[in-house]
């Protein structure tokens, strides 16, 4: 293959009811600088509505937005979808094509790989561009322990990165690029039937300024009654450890971890959390870590800006009580 057969990167722009998700501005921010090394241009395709705000995709970053534009892409179907990423993917040639390790974008691209017969490298933390100008693709492997360098050598060089892992692109409205609308490929997919979509939950956790988490040292409902005041008087919002949610007293939308939620909040509070490395790996780059833990040579005391040492169901009583004394000061002043 030559060097012309396969030029540009391409971003998948998920959308759900017409909100693009923030992770595709963030692999605009960091398509960026690899299309700057490439000397190439920086496409998103998005599938959706006409309502969809196509120009932001433009004011952050993309020289070229690809609308197709159908309102069957309402509903999340990968087969749908997958037939029309890869038809104008086979179109455009990109080098590189990029998708948000999000739910949907976890089961959507490595059906459009196996399809244009390509690799595909899951879950990158980290993407680079080598003195070939091939892409690096970077991702923890051994639970975190190791980071593992990948490269392919089938076009396109396929990646889904996780969520919160680069800064979101900064918006110019002054930028100019050029939206194409595609015309859809129509599909009957009967195999597939959403009948009604139930969320029990939607809580936002990678989004949140202020994070709350308790281990499995919690043992009941009534004990997490605690940790979900101080984290609304800090305003913020309850997360988990992977134990605590086996036991069911949580549900899995609040575990941060390798396997749940990665998170980058102003203030973390680790409650009685001992540190495991697949936790770790979803908090560690909070701005200020907060330990409250009974065993001062828990890991997570390593990692923290401020620990206190002590029982936990002692101490969170006393700052819930103490956040509320200097709230009451403040509204009598």
């Amino acid at each position: 293959m030559t060097e012309k057969e396969y030029n540009g990167i391409i971003i998948f722009a998920e959308q759900k009811n017409n909100n693009i998700h923030k992770v595709s501005y963030e692999l605009l921010g960091k398509g960026k600088l690899l299309a700057s090394k490439l000397k190439c241009g920086l496409y998103t395709v998005v599938l959706g509505s006409k309502d969809i705000d196509t120009d932001e995709l433009i004011y952050r970053g993309a020289d070229k937005v690809y609308h197709i534009e159908d309102e069957v892409f309402n509903k999340p179907d990968e087969l749908i979808y997958s037939q029309n990423l890869v038809k104008i993917i086979e179109e455009i040639k990109p080098e590189i094509c990029l998708f948000g390790a999000t739910t949907f974008g976890r089961s959507l691209a490595p059906r459009i790989a196996a399809v244009l017969e390509t690799g595909l490298t899951a879950d990158c933390t980290d993407l680079q561009i080598d003195e070939d100008g091939k892409l690096i693709q970077i991702r923890p492997a051994f639970s975190e322990n190791i980071l593992a360098h990948i490269k392919s050598d089938n076009y396109p060089q396929m990646a889904t990165v996780r969520y919160k892992e680069f800064d979101e692109a900064e918006r110019d409205e002054s930028r100019i690029g050029e939206i194409v609308k595609v015309q859809s490929i129509k599909l009957e997919n009967n195999l597939v039937e959403i009948i009604e979509e139930i969320s029990n939950e939607d809580i936002n956790l990678a989004d949140a300024n202020v994070v709350v988490a308790v281990g499995a040292s919690l043992k009941s409902l009534e004990d997490l009654k605690m940790i979900e005041e101080l984290a609304e008087l800090l305003g913020g919002k309850v997360g988990a450890s992977r134990a605590l949610v086996e036991t069911g007293i949580i549900s899995k939308a609040h575990q941060v971890g390798y396997s749940g939620n990665r998170v980058k909040p102003t203030i973390y509070v680790a409650c009685g959390i001992s540190g495991a490395p697949q936790h770790v790996a979803g908090m560690k780059d909070s701005d200020t870590i907060i330990a409250i833990n009974n065993d001062p040579s828990a890991p997570i005391i390593n990692i923290a800006d401020y620990s206190i040492i002590g029982d936990m169901f002692k101490i969170i009583p006393e700052l819930i009580n103490e956040i509320k004394n200097k709230h009451n000061v403040g509204n009598n002043m």
